[in-house]
């Protein structure tokens, strides 16, 4: 199983990398500080927050299935970032 110090990381290149897209998006399209390009970057702050308190949570019976099910909701939501991201490109 990978560490948790990796997931963490995992987390946080992916999200960053996401909210870095929407940077280069905005400056290659003339749209700085748009309405869409802040909604997405909000989204993917909020899904950072989301997934670290769930990689915090002590209450856990399994952890290696919580790490997996993190593993599976940071997938989830760094697609449908990316969903919204290539909405905006079309």
């Amino acid at each position: 199983m990978a560490s948790v110090r990796d997931l963490k990381k995992d987390i946080n290149f992916v999200l960053g990398d996401i909210i870095e897209a929407v940077y280069q998006w905005e400056a290659s399209t003339g749209n700085k500080d748009s309405k869409k390009g802040s909604e997405l970057i909000d989204g993917a702050i909020n899904a950072f927050d989301e997934l670290m308190d769930k990689v915090h949570s002590k209450d856990v019976d399994n952890v290696k299935e919580h790490y997996k099910s993190v593993r599976v909701d940071l997938e989830k939501k760094a697609t449908d970032l990316i969903e919204k991201l290539n909405k905006l490109n079309a």
